[in-house]
């Protein structure tokens, strides 16, 4: 059974994908997760079980660990390895980055520390959901193939704007979030 769940590469990584799954009960996407590793079939797994706010379904979601976990780096945001996401699409993590980008104010001026500090870590949030999206471009190919798309809002995000998923337009929206990140 273990080999049949989907990887979930970092704790970061799997609670992105909760936070985007709506309740099967009511579509609410508020939930309250908790974490643990199990023993699934003589295999150790991560669940993560929460009780819907909205209609007190109880959700449980089973994912893969990785063969060599990734410790989180001081101020900086990692999703996974060099892989790209079994858990998310490109599609998805591209929106995902649009939605962080949109929350960074253009100038930190006049925030305090936390202020400053959170707006930093939103940056770096975007920066590495960029990264997600490149991870989907084959070395042999000029952008992410059609096919990577497996989601219903992934696929979604791609037809209003395919070129976004350009790798040079990736590559250059990866190294002007770097830029800004470098500059706070």
């Amino acid at each position: 059974m273990p080999q049949t769940l989907p990887l979930a590469r970092t704790n970061l990584e799997a609670r992105l994908f909760l936070r985007l799954q709506p309740c099967h009960g009511c579509g609410s996407t508020t939930c309250d997760f908790r974490s643990a590793v199990v023993n699934v079939a003589g295999d150790l797994v991560s669940r993560y079980t929460g009780t819907c706010a909205g209609c007190g379904v109880l959700r449980e979601y089973e994912f893969r660990l990785p063969e060599q976990v990734l410790v989180p780096g001081i101020d900086t945001v990692r999703f996974g390895s060099d892989e790209p996401s079994e858990l998310l699409d490109p599609g998805v993590w591209l929106w995902y980055s649009d939605q962080c980008a949109r929350q960074v104010p253009e100038s930190v001026d006049g925030l305090d520390e936390r202020g400053r500090r959170a707006a930093r870590h939103t940056l770096a949030t975007a920066l590495a959901a960029v990264h997600e999206v490149l991870k989907f471009v084959p070395d042999s190919s000029p952008s992410v193939p059609d096919s990577a798309f497996a989601s219903v809002d992934g696929r979604a995000v791609y037809q209003r704007e395919p070129a976004r998923f350009d790798r040079d337009r990736l590559e250059a929206v990866r190294d002007h979030y770097a830029n800004l990140l470098s500059a706070r």
